[in-house]
């Protein structure tokens, strides 16, 4: 290894290691990768060399490639408790729970004081449904470290889950104490209220937060939704892209996946109305996201658009390599560009983002080609709101009517078809949702 020009005296390799930690820590990440790839050359069993180039690998995305180069550090240095924690994270990165579960524990065991191997630890086990055990994990991590920001925010979140609101708006009160900018945090703080009934209480933490900031569209739309003023016919650009862009890399988001069932209820709507997977079709994944329904729907195009507003979320989609073409915007000024340009549009929780849905079914009408399908899901509103057709609810998404989305359907000439079914878990608890499917009069 060598020092710039400037100065001829060669690096030691620990040296070296030093300088690629500042470059990654600096996230000058590419030149980072180019130091540790270089050592590694020279002393192919450097642990730190290996270790640190395996955090960074996860930082890339290349998390498979990081727990080997982690795990090949600690069967040189096996009492490394840091170590055995960013295993674990990497693990958990992957899914592969059972794994970032010893790993955790192993760095429990070296450092009984690990406060962040205890929270990280309760964050597994909360997503094996382990949840008095991921309790004590978090409450082992605040012992060690009363300001433990993080520990505070997944104990209030498990909490929450557990209909426990009281508690968990304590947990959340805490963390914005220690971090008092937190939106995430003030987000969860004023749901716990709403869970208590006390909606002034919540509408006052918005209010202070777009005080803080007027322009923050999170504020604003989680003030109309827990208020019932000012309610948008549907969430905004600004919202989407914010809130999208945040959970897109998210723990959560990948978790979300085990019991998210919209794209597989969107597939099977298709599937069901004699289509086959023959690679025949101009299909539409409208609000694409991450691009799970897309690898649903893949078998089924002969080409694959996806559309999203949020970036981060068409990262990981370019990653599925399914599309033939992934563009950001906003879906119902794409649609009403597209002049009988699909022969099915899908589109897997996404209009539960909006409220009025009479323009973007009717631009999805307009997208399709004679005996051409639109199908969707969306949250399921029942009892006494039924009336108005749509309500924006607590959690900051619209929930839909039968009769409304009926009515649309056949407002926009396609024939109406719709199915309950259970979407997801959320809270533990299953979220009750319509699939809808409008099909376009065969003109032919």
């Amino acid at each position: 290894m060598e020092q710039p020009a400037s100065n001829d005296r060669a690096l030691s390799l620990d040296e070296a290691v030093s300088v690629a930690i500042a470059l990654q820590q600096a996230e000058q990440w590419a030149a980072a990768d180019d130091v540790y790839r270089r050592i590694l050359e020279v002393a192919p069993d450097h642990a730190d060399a290996l270790h640190f180039s395996g955090v960074l690998a996860h930082q890339l995305g290349r998390s498979d490639d990081g727990a080997v180069l982690i795990e090949r550090s600690l069967e040189l240095e096996p009492e490394r408790a840091d170590w055995y924690s960013n295993l674990g994270i990497v693990q958990q990165s992957r899914l592969r729970l059972d794994e970032a579960t010893a790993a955790y524990r192993r760095a429990i065991e070296l450092d009984p004081s690990h406060a962040n191997a205890h929270s990280n630890l309760g964050v597994v086990l909360r997503a094996k449904g382990e949840l008095a055990e991921a309790e004590a994990a978090y409450r082992a991590a605040i012992r060690i470290d009363p300001e433990h920001s993080d520990a505070y925010h997944n104990l209030g979140v498990l909490l929450n889950a557990q209909k426990r609101p009281r508690e968990a708006a304590l947990c959340f009160s805490k963390v914005i104490t220690l971090r008092p900018k937190d939106r995430e945090a003030r987000r969860l703080l004023a749901l716990a209220h709403c869970n208590l009934g006390e909606v002034e209480k919540a509408e006052e933490i918005f209010r202070e937060w777009l005080e803080d900031d007027p322009d923050d569209p999170i504020a604003r739309h989680m003030l109309a939704a827990c208020s019932g003023r000012n309610v948008p016919p549907r969430a905004s650009d600004a919202f989407i892209e914010r809130t999208f862009d945040s959970f897109a890399a998210s723990f959560d988001s990948k978790l979300a996946k085990l019991s998210y069932r919209a794209p597989a209820l969107v597939t099977e709507m298709l599937k069901g109305s004699g289509i086959s997977p023959a690679k025949s079709l101009d299909v539409l994944d409208a609000g694409c996201g991450t691009g799970l329904c897309g690898s649903f729907v893949a078998p089924y195009a002969r080409r694959l658009v996806g559309v999203d507003l949020s970036e981060r979320m068409l990262d990981q989609a370019r990653e599925r390599d399914v599309y033939d073409e992934l563009l950001k915007c906003e879906l119902t000024a794409y649609l009403a560009g597209c002049d009988e340009t699909f022969d099915v549009i899908v589109s897997a929780d996404t209009l539960v983002y909006f409220g009025a849905l009479d323009a973007v079914v009717g631009a999805a009408a307009n997208a399709l080609r004679s005996g051409g399908r639109l199908i969707f899901t969306v949250e399921e509103l029942v009892g006494a709101e039924q009336e108005a057709g749509y309500s924006l609810g607590t959690s900051g998404r619209y929930r839909h009517a039968h009769d409304y989305l009926q009515a649309v359907l056949t407002g926009a000439a396609l024939r109406p078809e719709i199915v309950s079914a259970e979407l997801r878990l959320e809270a533990g608890e299953p979220v009750a949702g319509l699939v809808v499917q409008g099909t376009k009069r065969d003109t032919g």
